[in-house]
């Protein structure tokens, strides 16, 4: 079955969802779409759904079954009150108890939650939200805030470091594992500013500014490759010579390096300053 969708809405219902090239976990991913997510299905072939994600419009098959078709007029957590995950990973618990039960699932940095209830005397460490696929459960106070604000620089390089020793993951984009440009989407998105997905779009977006290696500040962004034209890595630049970035270069895993060493100096084709400073 083939069927084109008319501007219809989902939510997603898994921890981390993968997005491939074509209907089938047989191709390779292209992104990922994170739970809670509310995203823009365009197309359903049987068991595949093809669709975009918010702010960036990118766009992937995912298996229909990790998805909960909304009504028209329906909204998950864009409404109300809400619970930003802020922990890199959070547990969701049937109960307000970390002893009684095991967690019913545990989703990444970013998630966002509807609000049902914050007790202010019994259980006040715990706050209830509904779930997108309609259930509840609890999470702790402890690893949410309420109504984020984009970060200043400083917390910004701060935070980032808070990711350290993740997995490398190919298409990844939450804290379960980050490729290279979905690690400085996300961060400039913490910083306030919407930029593309993947590392040569955002070289080329009009949103940078080009600035030289000389220029460097902490905050800009690198893009490393044969040539400006050829870019297929980008990292976050924190000052000092370093720079933080999610690579298999040695080790697979969300690192610090230095400008200098190789292949780095040799391999930097793009410095861009994505807010003015």
């Amino acid at each position: 079955m083939s069927a084109a969708i008319a501007q219809q809405r989902a939510v997603v219902v898994v921890p981390v969802l993968d997005m491939f090239s074509k209907p089938s976990a047989d191709v390779d991913v292209v992104s990922q779409a994170r739970y809670a997510m509310t995203v823009r299905v365009e197309r359903i072939e049987g068991d595949w759904a093809r669709i975009r994600t918010p702010h960036d419009g990118y766009p992937g098959w995912v298996r229909r079954g990790a998805l909960r078709l909304l009504a028209e007029g329906e909204r998950y957590a864009e409404t109300g009150r809400a619970a930003f995950v802020d922990s890199l990973r959070a547990h969701l618990y049937p109960e307000p108890s970390v002893t009684r039960r095991a967690p019913l699932l545990t989703v990444p940095y970013e998630s966002l939650l509807e609000v049902v209830e914050e007790p202010e005397k019994d259980n006040r460490r715990w706050i209830r939200v509904r779930l997108p696929d309609g259930k509840e459960a609890w999470i702790q106070r402890g690893d949410v805030v309420f109504e984020p604000q984009p970060l200043p620089l400083g917390a910004l390089i701060e935070l980032s470091r808070r990711f350290l020793g993740l997995p490398y993951t190919w298409g990844g984009t939450t804290s379960f594992g980050f490729d290279c440009s979905g690690f400085t989407q996300m961060l400039v998105r913490r910083g306030g500013v919407l930029m593309p997905r993947d590392a040569q779009p955002q070289a080329d977006w009009d949103g940078m500014l080009r600035i030289t290696r000389e220029e460097l500040e902490p905050g800009d962004l690198l893009f490393f490759g044969p040539d400006e034209k050829k870019i297929n890595h980008t990292g976050f630049y924190l000052g000092a010579g370093e720079f933080i970035h999610s690579t298999t270069n040695t080790k697979p895993v969300l690192q610090i390096s230095r400008l200098e060493d190789e292949p780095w100096t040799r391999l930097l084709v793009a410095c861009r300053r994505w807010r003015m400073r």
